[in-house]
């Protein structure tokens, strides 16, 4: 029995056991769909629950020129994993395998660093790093635990370590819905204190207390697809849509900072909706001082059915590096809102171009054309406030595809110049694709797979076309999807 609980919990954790997901309602304001749009931020850093953690590492690690510091929720050092699921479930989540120690992988680390592959190693000394474990979290051992805060420590990062709560496998917040010893669905508990403060306070200074009022920036979902290498979330294990929290502060221009939140297995927006962006309670804090938090998404794949991000090298034998997929996708979100100083945005010289008209639309697609810019070598689309055209189009017209029939979108166009600078945008026009719109269906997940609506595997549903995870397959759980093109269905 004691063999069997073990593997339950550690299996949970990288995505191969069964969890009962429950939902939250959203105090977070409702998303509006856009674009990312650069600030003025003066500094970077990143934190993450289990898997996000493990990916939280990775990512400071790998781009230390970029982030200055991590908040991690029980996870454990740079690639633990050594690019096997055997090592990640049973040496760095258990014991029961050997693993490598630190100081193994601090030479890891300085090796890839010295083939470029990783930031210089240097950058780490004296980054802020807050680290928490709770007593009864058995998912991710604390000896792993340890391990990560001597790899920090003797990489000379100034480390503030809690192991002293008494928390189940989660993250921590005032506002978490679950009991403080509690490892379930959502994975946010709430044991008394705030530890969101202590980690934001360890790393960027002292901070103002966090709002007690209705939260007043705005929730900004986005396409993922325009920051993922070759355009397909899907094809490395992340959602199609990611979120943004930006405080009107940093709307108005106020110099900001940037958190990036990576969630744990069974914490992706798919599978517990606003659950995390709601309660972890980043917001709260973000609204009085001035930071941004980017939550970016992942969702299942073959290998990955449970929505982790890659810390063991399901999809890339390069997850923990620089050219690692998801590294790469995260790390162009977080340069599109502003992050490492990038240059900014040049300033448009093309004018908008005129006469932007629907000329056809079909159950799937929208075609387009407008007048001519002068100077313009090519165009860029934009549908509900995100580029759509992978590659530059050179004529005055445009077809988008893959949508949805019944739906209303928005398009406008730029005009782009010979330095490859976007001028400025047209006023948008509404398409409306024919067919009638997606339906969603309420049913049992049996019952669902029955109706050629979903698929089974292992004991669970997962939803045609997307591979959603619906939940275990039987005839008690039920789920609510809609098919958005033939064959192709999603959670509504």
């Amino acid at each position: 029995m004691k063999i069997r609980k073990f593997l339950v919990a550690a299996l949970a954790a990288v995505g191969i056991a069964a969890t009962t997901v429950g939902g939250a309602t959203a105090a977070v304001p409702a998303p509006t769909t856009g674009s990312l749009q650069r600030y003025d931020i003066s500094s970077t850093y990143v934190s993450g629950l289990s898997s996000g953690g493990f990916m939280a590492n990775q990512m400071h690690v790998a781009h230390s020129d970029v982030f200055d510091g991590a908040g991690i929720f029980s996870a454990g050092p740079y690639d633990c994993a050594q690019n096997n699921l055997n090592t990640a479930l049973y040496g760095c989540m258990d014991t029961f395998m050997a693993r490598k120690t630190p100081a193994q992988l601090e030479q890891l680390t300085r090796d890839r660093a010295a083939a470029g592959k990783l930031d210089p190693v240097a950058n780490l000394s004296g980054d802020k790093v807050w680290l928490f474990h709770g007593t009864n979290d058995s998912t991710v051992k604390a000896p792993v635990n340890d391990d990560l805060a001597t790899y920090y420590r003797d990489l000379g990062s100034n480390v503030v370590y809690n192991n002293t709560s008494a928390s189940g496998h989660a993250w921590v917040s005032p506002i978490g819905p679950n009991s403080c010893t509690s490892t379930s669905s959502p994975y946010v508990n709430n044991c008394g204190g705030d530890p969101v403060k202590d980690m934001l306070t360890h790393l960027l200074g002292s901070v103002n207390p966090a709002s007690s009022s209705a939260l007043t920036g705005k929730l900004v979902k986005f396409d993922q697809s325009t920051y993922t290498p070759g355009g397909s979330p899907s094809a490395i294990s992340m959602g199609n849509e990611g979120f943004a929290y930006v405080p009107q502060s940093c709307q108005s221009g106020a110099s900001c900072k940037l958190m990036v939140t990576l969630h744990g297995c069974y914490q992706y927006f798919g599978l517990v909706g606003n659950a995390l962006m709601d309660k972890a309670y980043l917001n709260e804090y973000a609204d009085t001082n001035n930071l941004i938090v980017l939550y970016p998404q992942a969702t299942t794949m073959t290998g990955n059915p449970r929505g982790c991000w890659d810390w063991w090298g399901y999809k890339s034998a390069d997850y923990a590096q620089k050219s690692g997929p998801q590294m790469t996708a995260v790390m162009n979100m977080a340069k599109a809102l502003g992050a490492g100083g990038t240059t900014p945005t040049p300033t448009p010289t093309l004018p908008a171009p005129a006469g932007l008209t629907v000329t056809g639309t079909t159950d799937t697609t929208a075609s387009l054309s407008w007048t001519p810019v002068p100077g313009a070598v090519s165009y860029d689309v934009y549908r509900n406030g995100t580029k759509v055209n992978s590659a530059p189009v050179t004529s005055a017209g445009y077809t988008d595809s893959g949508l949805a029939a019944g739906t209303t979108y928005g398009y406008a166009v730029a005009a782009v110049d010979t330095a490859g600078t976007a001028g400025t945008r047209s006023a948008a026009v509404d398409a409306t694709t024919t067919g009638a719109a997606a339906v969603c269906v309420t049913a049992s997940n049996y019952a669902h797979t029955t109706a050629g609506r979903a698929h089974q595997s292992g004991g669970y549903t997962y939803a045609n076309g997307s591979d959603q995870n619906l939940g275990l397959w039987n005839v008690f759980a039920t789920s609510t999807i809609k098919q958005t093109s033939p064959g192709y269905w999603v959670t509504c």
